[in-house]
């Protein structure tokens, strides 16, 4: 509710404020609106999605995640011309950045019901992080601002999305109808670091296998039988989260989209809804948890949707070698974390 109340009053500011930001949409993003949030609801991913017609799109590495972005001949939208840098590429970090100030002017009015602050950025994170203090809880919420092309997927996704035997070819075929959506990420490869590359998200086609992940059309439905998948993302979650709180340090490199995708390959593995049965829990974790082990013994995890952008880089090696430690201590001992 607070958050909620927050965001709109917040969009509506934007909206109002600069001429540039007046067609900007909200989309839930993340865990929360995924229903496969694991631990309280204080973290909230909120995606701006503001509509381009067309752009260029021009890879910034071999990974096909990270692009610049120019404007075809007279682009529609002259507004975002004042975010353009030098060499005409559309800025992620101007744009970000004016967007920050409103959302930091509009903060002030605000916290005279809600007290909060906008926290300090992350070096390298695509968010604009709110703290909202609510007692009895700290509540984050990052917001994320995110471009929505009109246009079709970039060659680098052509591999992916493989989700034939799974959900069908007609929903791969359907959701790869889309938009495209482009979120305000800095790119660390990047040989001069300028803050001008924009990275592929594919959160909304996330949001919907998530929320429609049966083979059959009923799986999981009120009368429809009830599959072990997203307990099993939400188990393997846990155990994740958990353990990234005993080990802050060694575990910085670890994130919850690894553990998604790896659930995403998996569903694609055991396709059928047989291969998840709810009475069948234990046995699809472990499966499950078998693969995860595998990428990171091998520091090898494709992309879901970009398959030669492997998101285990070689050089965190140290960390995904700890974090197999971990758990198969814990898969060793019964899971121990779960009954802290």
């Amino acid at each position: 509710e607070v958050v909620n109340q927050v965001v709109s009053q917040l969009i509506q500011a934007i909206r109002s404020t600069d001429g540039s930001f007046s067609s900007i949409e909200r989309l839930g993003a993340g865990s929360y609106y995924e229903h496969v949030k694991v631990t309280e609801p204080n973290e909230f991913d909120i995606m701006l999605v503001m509509p381009v017609r067309r752009l260029q799109l021009d890879e910034s590495d071999d990974t096909g995640a990270f692009y610049y972005l120019t404007f075809k001949r007279n682009p529609k939208e002259k507004y975002l011309l004042k975010f353009l840098d030098e060499d005409g590429k559309l800025s992620a970090f101007k744009m970000r950045e004016a967007l920050r100030e409103i959302i930091k002017r509009e903060v002030k009015n605000i916290t005279k019901n809600i007290p909060m602050t906008v926290k300090r950025r992350k070096p390298g994170s695509p968010a604009i992080t709110l703290q909202i203090k609510k007692p009895p809880a700290e509540i984050s919420v990052d917001i994320i601002l995110t471009l929505k092309l009109q246009q079709s997927w970039p060659p680098s996704t052509q591999d992916g999305l493989k989700v034939e035997q799974w959900l069908g070819r007609k929903v791969r075929r359907e959701l790869r109808y889309e938009s495209v959506y482009l979120v305000a990420k800095q790119n660390k490869k990047e040989k001069v670091l300028r803050g001008n590359t924009w990275r592929l998200s594919f959160s909304h086609i996330e949001k919907t296998m998530l929320n429609n992940h049966g083979s059959s059309k009923t799986c999981c439905e009120s009368d429809g039988s009830k599959c072990s998948r997203k307990s099993c993302l939400k188990l393997l979650k846990y155990l994740v989260e958990k353990l990234k709180m005993k080990y802050p340090k060694e575990l910085d490199k670890i994130c919850s989209y690894h553990v998604k995708t790896a659930f995403f390959h998996s569903c694609v593995m055991w396709p059928n809804d047989t291969d998840w049965t709810w009475g069948d829990l234990d046995h699809c974790f472990q499966k499950y948890l078998g693969y995860f082990l595998e990428c990171l013994q091998k520091s090898q995890l494709p992309h879901f949707f970009i398959p030669q952008y492997n998101l285990l880089s070689l050089e965190d090696k140290a960390s995904y070698d700890f974090l197999s430690r971990q758990i198969n201590y814990q898969l060793n001992n019964r899971f121990p974390i779960f009954q802290e």
